[in-house]
């Protein structure tokens, strides 16, 4: 048995607890001590890379045999089979052996050597490493070890940069150990479960399809990114290594992965899957290892279409049949990456102005402005900062360049868009000419993070990234500017089957595009679709009807009327207001005096964000009040409380004022990743933000509350409207 990274050795003494165990139970006899420490010599093997945890693994392990009986003898020279070494390379003799400067080195590293090369290691069990993306390794050998993951026969290529994080060497090192050395045995991990579904691995997941007889997953969860770390009935979730002293553990969920390979190996096409939630998931664990591994799982056959992911993934019965939004829209851009937001980007189109105007200034001297603005004299990530600050002194301030940016959803900011030099990590000169008045664009993701699906924002501006991740923008046209030859030149973005369903169904690329929308925002199409919408680009149902598309896309409209906050729709952002919509995020001060922004009433401070490290905005708790209904909102809200959430909120912007009645569900509404309203204030907290929120930037928050109330509201007219788009779908052939 062999754990390659052993780190401090508490599952070899685990192990060999267990040994000591089966031998007291089958012998029973004196011997048992000196069978137990010729396994810890000559049958458990672990490997560690790190001189600190190596010594303290043979501290335990020797403290543990004593504790048997069987202490390790000094006379003899008796050691435990635990070695200093790097246990992704060494496992081939190499070209050219290196000589190390001890020969307590070099003898060190010939005995793994004879463990990785000559030993039949039956077991490989572990906990590989949590460092999460390396890089590329400085070695050849284990440089190489991802690369068989990296090509696929009949699963979908792997996308993305995953294969390169370090457990995934881990992975490979032990199945062809088994697989290709020993040809049968066991392989079991717990590690970042990012490979059970992530696009990036869908070559790991093939293979070990076709190299184990059989495969168990044990979900622990506890992730902070997917889940946020909490069960699917909102309980606390925290990590399987949560403690007293850390209650969180790590940010990343985690599973234990085990493979079993018998001599005559034939593959499996299914897999054994089962969840394990909550703060009691490390005894749940426990509580069932003596489990007939089939009543508490349940099979699961990985679809080849979604990459053969290795968990249950929720998708409707014709969802594969439909055309990607990538296969209705060929062209997409992702979204700006700036890497210097406090620099190239404002709230105030003023302050940003001033900002770069002193950055282009030649009078002043880098150091001054490393002292002025920090992030401009960032050198980092290939980012040059005298070099890029002098060729733009010489360029000079380009005053057109100021354009209007959708930093987050329903957040418009203003940003200094450079397309020559790297001011801008991720300038993205190809998407901004296509950026013209009346373009509409969707955000939308090949891979999304979250469990619950939130994408489908419709801007018509220039776009960020969206932070965690990355999002690309579709448009609904493309724009080709003039030159010498010809003016300039729009054309639909549709791809020449999309062009086909519309000539054969007699409709625009307008309605395909809206329809789109309305199809993206349709709760139950986000709920029939959950896992799937998790693995690529969202399908999207075609109807074979006219009438059909143009109902939907009359919907998608609204969508987008309602996410433009630059557009008025009447009863929302213009009265007369619906009378749902009348009573919700009003603007009061306590005791219904009037609100004086001179007084300070519209300062934000009660902590809804903070600088972080680099410049980040981290979000805070701020100051909520949850509360029933008063009896005049519950009157106005009647049937559609429903919707919008039994109970509601007052979000105060300090001690005195407060937003009244922000319903629960719009109040946690996420649009792209982000809780919208909570996002907004997190960055505007007056530390921050350096002022007071304006009259138009408070009612802005009332505004963009019953906005995302009235797309809400919305939910059952686009279910309705997706259920018909399914209902009789044309047949799209990609």
């Amino acid at each position: 048995m062999l754990d390659p990274c052993c780190g401090t050795g508490a599952f070899l003494v685990e192990a060999l607890n267990r040994i000591a165990k089966t031998l007291g139970e089958n012998a029973g006899d004196a011997l048992i001590a000196a069978d137990l420490k010729k396994a810890a010599t000559e049958r458990v093997f672990g490997f560690e890379l790190l001189p600190a945890p190596f010594v303290v693994s043979h501290l335990q392990i020797g403290l543990m045999l004593q504790h048997h009986g069987a202490p390790l003898s000094d006379r003899k020279k008796e050691r435990v089979g635990v070695y200093l070494t790097n246990a992704l390379t060494g496992w081939e003799p190499p070209k050219h052996p290196k000589k190390l400067p001890f020969v307590e080195l070099e003898e060190e590293r010939d005995a793994a050597d004879h463990v990785k090369r000559d030993t039949p290691i039956l077991v490989i069990l572990g906990n590989p490493p949590y460092n999460g993306f390396a890089g590329i390794a400085r070695v050849e050998e284990e440089r190489d070890l991802s690369l068989a993951y990296k090509t696929t026969k009949r699963a979908p290529a792997p996308q993305g940069q995953g294969l390169n994080e370090v457990y995934v060497r881990f992975y490979r090192m032990a199945e062809r150990r088994i697989v290709e050395k020993t040809g049968q045995g066991i392989v079991c991990f717990i590690s970042n479960y990012s490979w059970l579904d992530g696009l990036s691995y869908t070559g790991m997941r093939e293979r070990y399809l076709d190299a184990f007889d059989r495969v168990w997953i044990d979900c622990l969860n506890g992730d902070k990114y997917k889940t946020g770390k909490l069960t699917p009935d909102g309980q606390p979730d925290p990590s399987v290594f949560s403690t007293e002293f850390n209650r969180e553990g790590i940010q990343v969920g985690t599973a234990v992965a085990l493979m079993v390979r018998r001599s005559q190996a034939k593959g499996t096409d299914t897999v054994r899957f089962r969840h394990i939630w909550g703060r009691t998931k490390r005894a749940d664990l426990l509580a069932s290892a003596e489990n007939d591994g089939i009543s508490l799982y349940d099979e699961i056959s990985p679809s080849l279409e979604l990459g053969l992911p290795f968990l249950e993934i929720k998708v409707g019965a014709s969802y594969l049949s439909w055309p990607t939004i990538e296969d209705l829209f060929p062209t997409s851009f992702p979204g700006v990456k700036t890497s210097r937001d406090d620099l190239v980007t404002g709230i105030d189109r003023a302050g940003l102005e001033e900002r770069m105007r002193l950055y282009f200034d030649p009078a002043i001297s880098n150091d001054d402005i490393e002292r002025l603005l920090p992030a401009a004299m960032d050198t980092a990530g290939g980012f040059d900062a005298a070099r890029t600050r002098q060729a733009l002194i010489e360029k000079g301030f380009v005053e057109s360049q100021i354009l209007r940016f959708c930093y987050r959803p329903f957040d418009y900011r203003w940003i200094y868009c450079e397309p020559d030099t790297k001011l801008l990590d991720r300038g993205r000169p190809e998407y901004v000419p296509h950026v013209a008045p009346g373009n509409l664009w969707i955000e939308a993701r090949q891979k999304q993070t979250m469990d619950a699906f939130d994408r489908g924002y419709v801007t018509d501006s220039l776009a960020d990234n969206f932070g965690n991740g990355l999002s690309n923008f579709f448009p609904l046209m493309l724009h080709k500017q003039g030159d010498l030859l010809g003016g300039a030149v729009s054309h639909p973005n549709v791809s020449v089957k999309a062009q086909e369903y519309l000539v054969a169904i007699g409709a625009s690329h307008e309605l395909l595009f809206f329809h789109a929308i309305a199809i993206l925002h349709s709760p139950a199409y986000r709920a029939d679709n959950q896992g799937a919408l998790r693995q690529d680009w969202p399908r999207i149902p075609l109807p074979a009807d006219v009438a059909v598309l143009k109902a939907s896309a009359q919907l998608g409209k609204e969508i987008a009327a309602l996410l433009d906050i630059q557009r008025k729709v009447k009863g929302v952002s213009e009265a007369p207001f619906r009378k749902e919509l009348s009573t919700v995020a009003v603007i009061e001060r306590d005791g219904k005096a009037s609100v004086n922004p001179d007084e300070g009433d519209l300062e934000l401070t009660v902590g809804w964000g903070h600088a972080g490290k680099g410049g980040a905005t981290m979000p805070g708790k701020g100051k909520t009040t949850e509360r029933p209904y008063r009896a005049q909102e519950a009157k106005a809200l009647a049937e559609f409380a429903a919707i919008l959430g039994k109970k509601t909120l007052d979000v105060y912007l300090n001690d005195r004022v407060c937003w009244r009645n922000i319903p629960a569900n719009v109040w946690d509404y996420t649009i792209s990743g982000y809780a919208v309203i909570k996002k907004w204030l997190s960055y505007r907290e007056k530390e921050l933000l350096g002022r007071s929120l304006s009259v138009d930037e408070a009612r802005y928050v009332t505004e963009t509350t019953r906005r995302i109330a009235a797309l809400m509201l919305l939910g059952p007219q686009l279910d309705e409207s997706y259920r018909m788009a399914v209902k009789k779908p044309y047949k799209f052939c990609v």
